[in-house]
């Protein structure tokens, strides 16, 4: 006689150990479902895994297509970032001639008005000659100043006229050759106006 092969159920089994330690049927036959459940996910889980793995056609054009997307727009925000650096460092630049810049305009106005000063001076200080001689041609003989004033340059000569008394000048003007009193006195009436 053969013996007889039997085939392992794992529920009979269960139901025969938990009956060995008294445990009651509910109990054992919610352990069953569950051990039943259980082996079922387990051997159905790596189907489910390889379909997802490896997806249909269109499913991994897609997923390359993504890859791709995420790999240009990464390229693109290091590029802007590098540009952002670039532009910070030309506008750190530019604020730094900006501000040499405006020292060399604030010494260039010192300087200007340092000028002004310096010119107010010096034409002060011409008037005052230009008076000082004036005085001297008011004293002499009004032949003698003609003649000086006709040797001196025409601006020279209208700006002494104009220091003088207006009778010395008038006498003087008197004792200088037309054309050259008409001259100076056209000189004189144009430095009357500026």
């Amino acid at each position: 006689m053969q013996p007889k092969l039997m085939m392992f159920n794992p529920t009979v089994f269960f139901k025969r150990k938990m009956k060995a330690q008294n445990y009651p049927e509910i109990f054992l036959s919610q352990f069953c479902i569950f051990l039943t459940v259980l082996i079922l996910f387990i051997c159905i889980s790596p189907v489910h895994a390889k379909e997802k793995q490896y997806g249909s056609v269109e499913e991994r054009r897609l997923e390359s297509t993504l890859v791709q997307e995420r790999e240009s727009l990464k390229r693109e925000r290091e590029q802007l970032a590098l540009r952002e650096k670039e532009l910070k460092t030309l506008e750190q630049g530019v604020d730094k001639k900006l501000a040499e810049l405006d020292g060399k305009i604030e010494e260039l106005r010192v300087l200007q008005k340092k000028i002004e000063a310096l010119l107010r001076k010096k034409s002060l200080a011409e008037k005052k000659k230009t008076e000082s001689l004036a005085k001297i041609y008011e004293k002499m003989n009004p032949v003698k100043a003609a003649q000086a004033l006709s040797e001196v340059d025409e601006k020279l000569a209208t700006s002494l006229l104009e220091s003088m008394k207006v009778k010395s000048a008038a006498k003087i003007l008197d004792q200088i050759a037309r054309q050259k009193a008409a001259a100076l006195s056209t000189e004189y009436s144009t430095l009357q106006i500026e």
